[in-house]
């Protein structure tokens, strides 16, 4: 046998033989289609919802009770009661909305002022807090709303603790509404809720509805 020839002829045939070899595992490891799949838009397998007016159910002014846990993951029961009025202004045709709670009780006077705002981005919604007392504005809470019920987490100190805090919010009725905050001290294990708003609309907004 001539070996420059069989060498020539090896060179030759080898990729002719790589090519059969790359099509076939091509050919086996090809992901099937779905017919079904394959006819959906791609506009509506990446549609996100849109939540600028989730919070359009809060417009508007609410005779507020509030229950609030007088000292939090302290293992207290103790809790204490307000009554106010809360009115909530739309901004920006929805996008954005201010509510201000003037409430009196035991413990005094309260005036809370919260902004909410909407990133049309991210389709979530960034609630800031504030108090005439203290004059700041807090860390904003960031969540969004899901099956008509808002969720909000951030994370701030408390007591020389770094802890989670959740907010949520969503109407209980057609002129009724709840918020709720609770702490956790431990990653979210669990939840000590220690501020409860009940909210019920104001009679003259409700007739004119």
């Amino acid at each position: 046998m001539n070996v420059s020839r069989s060498f020539r002829m090896f060179v030759i045939a080898l990729p002719m033989f790589l090519t059969g070899v790359c099509f076939s595992v091509w050919a086996t490891t090809k992901p099937r289609r779905n017919a079904q799949t394959d006819l959906l838009p791609t506009s509506q397998a990446a549609q996100v919802h849109d939540g600028q007016h989730d919070f359009d159910f809060d417009i508007g002014s609410w005779k507020t009770h509030t229950s609030r846990l007088q000292h939090p993951l302290t293992g207290s029961k103790t809790w204490t009661e307000m009554d106010g009025v809360t009115v909530v202004q739309k901004v920006w045709g929805g996008r954005a909305n201010v509510a201000v709670l003037e409430s009196d009780g035991p413990t005094g006077h309260l005036e809370l002022l919260s902004l909410r705002l909407y990133d049309p981005k991210a389709h979530q919604w960034n609630l800031n807090f504030a108090t005439s007392n203290v004059g700041t504005v807090s860390v904003p809470m960031i969540g969004e709303f899901k099956n008509g019920r808002g969720e909000f987490f951030d994370q701030e100190p408390f007591n020389g603790r770094s802890i989670l805090v959740r907010f949520n919010i969503f109407p209980t009725g057609t002129d009724s509404a709840r918020s709720e905050q609770a702490f956790s001290d431990d990653g979210g294990k669990t939840w000590e809720t220690n501020w409860i708003n009940t909210y019920t609309r104001l009679r003259e907004e409700s007739k004119a509805q």
